[in-house]
């Protein structure tokens, strides 16, 4: 007879009815849903960090030697000696050694909160006051960790390409590479994937954004179980993607051809119409006037919050107001007899803003292009406004769209003659795809010589981007799986489109594959080593390759090579107007940057925090305060009011950051500067880790 799951747990009982208890319990909460084997939580190696007295470490193997199982044994720092450590086991109380500290690199146990900063080693500028592209060389998890801290519920997407666990030896759990032969593959997989996606959740926009995942038939069934359990209220389909017709032959097996898509769709996020149907007139596209991001509120621009007088019989706009200054209650601006007063208000009250100043709106209801769309009486905003892009005005203009008749307000009836756009389909076969020609291809002209395993396609990650964020100019994406780094190509690919301010953040960690890290153990070096890092990842592949497309010029200094092609079409030695900033991730001491001893490397996450433009402030000049061109710190409450007083005259700056551990002194400065986004330090920044930590025991 078969043994059951409740026949184990009654055998338990009678030994510890406590211990029973608890797994009826566990089981009862996992009945459900996707389950699997919660293998012990990465240990994950911190190379470049000073060890310290109570780190948890790892003992090197000795130059030129391969690393054994004995290398990946923990041990704790008991105190330091000079250049040496004392140690002791983490596994076996009482055993302890002394080992040199060059000898030793320090290990993140999950349980154990990490403080990571960020440390620019290069930019690349050449987009002027644009904001800045990131790239982060680091460990994913901990650099979500860090960013949890600066955009947490503000990401508008996360595209990731993860590992797709195909059984070579192409990632690591624990330092290991994990290979077809290990029984536990698929639930290490799972388990690395999960406390990943937990941290991109908290990272994502509740109200409106996207996670987008690529996979391939190994995983593709638990990852599709695996984000219903983590984004439960979300919606999610997959597609299917054709990225070699040729196909890759194996034996005994279909040949391969595809690979599937996630999008998980928070929110109000919408798709929308992309592929053209030749023959049939597409209408132009209206958009909403009142912006959407939750960046966009009433205080950022003061000159797009203004009333829209619309007439309650005509249900037409009679007239454009001024704009009211932040101070002013928008219900003390007076009505007009028989219209309806409409300001730029969401479903929940908040006051955003327009997409157009008012001079602007009443210049383009004069040639027609803006319109009142649907009544809702029991909306904050009754009116839905809308109007067209500059892009679609310019179409229209220079006759790419077609005026075919007028409303009765005046607004125009335009259509593309050359088709309509449609919903997109579920299976996509399309040339632009073509992972070859235009991953390898597209890498092979801007890295010369340089090779990289199975870059996405560029304008495969191009379509699925402008799918649902094509009318977003000024979205923030992440990827923490950005391997060659073609995900912040296709970001700059979108700017130059239609010159949008649209920001990727790159993480990739510095590995080098297993092969080269065997020949270079061989030749006596160790990862952390300069000659070693030069070859990694980021260092080799993703900042050179992001250098390379804004510039125009390999790494030799000589013209890329080739065309872009498809939606936007011009040479790729012109490059982009854009700029770019790397990062290392470092790791700090929480007393450290409690004392306010870590200002340096925390600088870069309040500058991202505060939207990526502008000079980052690296110093604390005077020690009074310091303002930049999008947030400001205040680092001596003394000069509080001071302080105050300039941000009055600086309406564009809305972060502020208080460097203060008294709670009446930040709550003080926040009442003060109402309606901006004020943070306390250091107390946000730690406890930001501490969550992240407590979420990884899950």
């Amino acid at each position: 007879m078969q043994t059951t799951a409740q026949d184990l747990i009654e055998r338990a009982a009678k030994y510890d009815p406590s211990l029973a208890a608890d797994i009826r319990a566990f089981a009862k909460a996992r009945e459900f849903g996707l389950v699997f084997e919660h293998n012990r939580p990465e240990a994950m190696r911190l190379y470049g960090k000073k060890i310290s007295k109570g780190d948890t470490v790892h003992i090197l193997a000795s130059r030129g030697k391969a690393e054994k199982a004995e290398n990946r044994v923990l041990w704790r720092v008991v105190k330091i000696v000079g250049e040496s450590a004392q140690l002791e086991s983490v596994d076996d109380a009482g055993t302890t050694c002394f080992v040199d500290l060059f000898d030793l690199v320090a290990v993140a146990a999950f349980e154990e909160p990490i403080y990571a900063g960020l440390r620019e080693v290069g930019r690349v500028e050449r987009g002027g006051d644009r904001p800045y592209q990131v790239v982060i060389n680091g460990e994913n998890y901990h650099a979500l960790e860090a960013l949890l801290f600066a955009y947490a519920g503000r990401a508008d997407c996360i595209y990731i390409d993860p590992p797709y666990n195909t059984g070579a030896r192409d990632w690591k759990y624990n330092n290991d590479y994990v290979d077809s032969t290990d029984q536990y593959r698929h639930s290490k997989w799972l388990a690395f994937m999960e406390r990943r996606l937990r941290l991109a959740k908290e990272l994502l926009n509740p109200q409106r954004s996207l996670l987008i995942c690529t996979i391939d038939e190994k995983e593709y069934l638990n990852l599709g179980l695996l984000l219903e359990q983590v984004f439960p209220s979300a919606r999610i389909q997959m597609i299917s993607s054709v990225i070699n017709h040729a196909g890759t032959s194996r034996v005994n097996e279909f040949s391969k051809t595809n690979e599937f898509i996630y999008f998980v769709m928070i929110g109000t996020i919408e798709v929308l119409p992309s592929v053209t149907n030749e023959g049939r007139g597409e209408k132009v596209l209206w958009d909403s006037l009142r912006r959407h991001n939750p960046s966009n509120l009433r205080p950022t621009r003061p000159s797009q919050f203004y009333p829209i007088y619309v007439d309650k019989q005509s249900k037409q706009i009679v007239e454009v107001g001024d704009a009211i200054t932040p101070d002013i209650d928008r219900f003390s601006v007076p009505g007009r007899d028989g219209c309806d007063t409409v300001f730029p208000v969401n479903d929940q009250g908040v006051e955003m803003m327009w997409g157009v100043t008012a001079p602007e709106l009443r210049s383009r209801i004069a040639g027609g292009y803006v319109r009142v769309g649907r009544y809702y009486p029991n909306k904050p905003q009754h009116y839905s406004i809308q109007f067209l892009s500059k892009g679609t005005i310019k179409d229209i203009e220079e006759g790419r769209a077609k005026i075919v008749g007028r409303g009765k307000d005046g607004s125009v009836e335009a259509v593309y003659p050359g088709g309509k756009e449609l919903m997109p389909p579920t299976q996509w076969d399309n040339p632009s795809h073509d992972a070859y020609r235009h991953g390898t291809n597209i890498l092979k002209a801007l890295l010369p010589n340089r090779k990289f395993p199975y870059p996405k396609a560029l304008y495969a990650i191009e379509d699925c981007l402008q799918i649902l964020f094509k009318n977003d100019k000024e979205f923030t994406i992440i990827d923490f799986f950005s391997g060659s780094g073609t995900t912040a190509h296709a970001t700059m690919r979108l700017n130059h489109q239609d010159g949008g301010s649209r920001r990727c953040i790159c993480i990739t960690n510095n590995e080098v594959s297993e092969a080269e890290a065997k020949k270079m153990t061989r030749q006596g070096l160790r990862q952390g080593d300069p000659e070693w890092e030069q070859y990694g990842i980021c260092e080799y592949i993703t900042k050179p390759r992001i250098e390379a497309a804004i510039t125009g010029l390999t790494p030799e200094g000589n013209p890329v090579k080739g065309d872009y092609k498809f939606t936007d079409e011009f040479p790729m030695a012109d490059g982009f107007e854009e700029n770019a900033i790397f990062f290392d991730l470092t790791y700090q001491n929480p007393v450290v940057v409690d004392l306010d001893g870590a200002y340096e490397e925390i600088a870069p996450l309040l500058w991202m925090r505060a939207g990526c433009k502008g000079p980052i402030i690296v110093t604390r000049g005077d020690g009074t305060y310091e303002l930049s061109e999008t947030y400001a710190i205040l680092f001596d409450y003394a000069f509080a009011q001071d302080f105050v007083m300039e941000l009055d005259a600086r309406p564009e700056i809305q972060t502020v950051y208080v460097v203060t551990d008294d709670e009446g002194r930040y709550q003080s400065i926040n009442q003060a500067l109402k309606g901006r986004d004020v943070v306390q330090l250091y107390e946000s920044y730690l406890r930001s880790f501490q969550i992240a930590a407590e979420g990884a025991l899950i």
